[in-house]
């Protein structure tokens, strides 16, 4: 694998080095999102076993 790398280092440049930072910056903000959504349905089920909680059963 890092033969492969070196090569296409090697051959293509600093190009191939920004795709894989671009690649690798784009997985970063994709958990990041992840992470926010996960924490927001944390809280929405939390605020909705409160209101369940609270009315009044009929």
């Amino acid at each position: 694998m890092s033969d492969a790398l070196i090569a296409a280092v090697s051959e293509h440049g600093p190009w191939v080095v920004m795709v894989f930072f671009l690649l690798y910056r784009d997985a970063q903000k994709d958990q990041a999102t992840r992470d926010v959504l996960n924490k927001n349905t944390q809280i929405l089920v939390e605020m909705t076993t409160m209101i369940r909680e609270r009315l009044p059963r009929g």
